[in-house]
């Protein structure tokens, strides 16, 4: 927001996802804002959540991680080193499913996230913002914890949310199995 201090809209009352249509602007110009804060200096200096890095100090050993994300592939590299910077003693694996823009011709391996974990096959939780991503990983047998956002209704504050995730890890249903946790950005 402080790039556009003029900006009625506030973080709590981001009632859809993408926003465009709340801001009264186009898709491409939402996108083009997101994708210059994501280059910026303002978003590699931006520190991690206190109680998400709290959390993997202390449970991180207890399973394997790897992110996945859906930034496009230009801002992939900089959200990879965030990553890697705060939290690489856990996360060793990062995943991307470009998000989509007019100017970038790739390879399109996957569409999806949903499309990713049925490929990669081996994750046991999904810890992710959008329920639409929670929702196909359930669909595939993938126990999937909603990461409240004023856009997705979800019920949990982070304390519970991050309980929840820490029964999962510390009680896998599958046995002593090493658990492997897809975290999303």
């Amino acid at each position: 927001m402080r790039a556009h201090p003029d900006c009625p809209l506030r973080y709590g009352r981001i009632s859809d996802n993408p926003p465009d249509a709340l801001l009264g602007i186009s898709r491409a110009d939402y996108l083009a804002s997101l994708d210059g804060f994501r280059l910026s200096e303002g978003a590699e200096t931006m520190l991690p959540v206190p109680e998400v890095l709290a959390w993997f100090r202390q449970y991180g050993k207890s399973c394997r991680h790897l992110a996945l994300t859906a930034v496009p592939l230009r801002a992939a590299s900089v959200s990879a080193a965030w990553v890697m910077r705060h939290f690489g003693a856990w996360i060793r694996s990062f995943h991307l499913v470009p998000s989509p823009r007019q100017d970038e011709r790739i390879p399109n391996y996957d569409r999806t996230k949903e499309d990713f974990l049925r490929w990669w096959g081996k994750v046991d939780i999904l810890v992710d913002d959008n329920p639409v991503n929670v929702a196909s990983a359930r669909s595939l047998g993938i126990e999937a914890i909603l990461v409240s956002r004023p856009w997705n209704q979800g019920q949990q504050t982070l304390a519970q949310t991050l309980d929840t995730l820490t029964k999962s890890v510390r009680h896998p249903a599958a046995g002593n199995k090493l658990k492997e946790e897809a975290a999303t950005c």
